[in-house]
C-alpha cells in the first residue's frame, strides 16, 4: 500500500522529495535497461549527455565508465542526495537544478529521457519539448523511453503515440522505435525505446 502523502504537485519539487524520503520510488528500475546499455555500447563516439531529472541516476556511472561527459540533474533535493549517495565518486555528475532554467556548461549531444516526461503533468509538455530543441544542437539526439497510456491521472502521464509525434515533428525525426522487453511493472507494455534526431534550424523553422 502506498503511504499518505501531504504533496499533490508532481509540478513541484517536494512531491518528488517526499517519495524519495519514503523510499516510495516504484517507477525506480534499480539499474540500467538493457536498450539504453545497447545504445551506448553501439555508439559511434562518447557523447555530452545530460538526463533530465535522473532521479538515482543509475544511468551515471555506466556513461561515465564509459567516458561519457554526463551531467545529470533533478529539482528534488532529495533525489539529488540519494543520486549522490549511490555514485560516490561521481556524485559531482548531479546537480540540484530546475530543466527549464538550467545552462549546461557544454551544449548536450545526447539528451536521455527516462520517466522525466511522464512525470510531469500534459500541460508542462510542450514547454519540456521545446527546452529539449533548444538545448540540442542540430543532429543532437534525444533517445529514451516513452511511455504512452491514455489514463487521465497520473504520475506518470502517458502520451497519445501521435500526439507525441505531432508535439516532436517541428524539431525532431524519428530514427529508431523498438518495444520494451524488460520493464518494471509500472511501465509494463505501455513504453518504448525511441531516438529522436534534432532538426536543422531551417528545416524546424518550417
Amino acid at each position: 500500500m502506498a503511504p499518505e502523502f501531504t504533496s499533490r504537485d508532481p509540478s513541484q519539487p517536494q512531491f518528488w522529495s517526499d517519495r524519495f524520503e519514503r523510499k516510495f520510488t516504484p517507477w525506480d528500475r534499480g539499474g540500467v535497461p538493457e536498450a539504453f546499455r545497447t545504445f551506448v555500447a553501439g555508439a559511434a563516439r562518447p557523447c555530452a549527455t545530460l538526463i533530465p531529472g535522473c532521479g538515482a541516476g543509475h544511468e551515471v556511472a555506466l556513461l561515465a565508465a564509459a567516458g561519457w561527459d554526463v551531467t545529470a540533474i533533478d529539482f528534488s533535493p532529495a533525489a539529488v542526495a540519494a543520486a549522490r549517495q549511490a555514485l560516490g565518486p561521481l556524485a559531482d555528475r548531479v546537480q540540484l537544478a530546475d530543466f527549464f532554467s538550467f545552462a549546461p556548461s557544454t551544449p548536450p549531444d545526447l539528451i536521455y529521457e527516462q520517466a522525466f516526461l511522464c512525470a510531469l503533468p500534459r500541460d508542462r509538455w510542450p514547454a519540456i519539448v521545446e527546452r529539449w530543441a533548444h538545448l540540442l544542437t542540430p543532429g543532437g539526439l534525444l533517445a529514451g523511453y516513452f511511455y504512452f497510456d491514455n489514463a487521465e491521472k497520473g504520475p506518470p502521464f502517458g502520451a497519445d503515440p501521435g500526439q507525441l509525434r505531432r508535439m516532436l515533428a517541428p524539431h525532431f525525426a524519428q530514427v529508431e522505435d523498438h518495444a520494451v522487453t524488460d520493464s518494471i511493472p509500472i511501465f509494463a507494455g505501455k513504453e518504448r525505446w525511441q531516438v529522436w534526431r534534432r532538426l536543422p534550424l531551417a528545416d524546424s523553422a518550417r
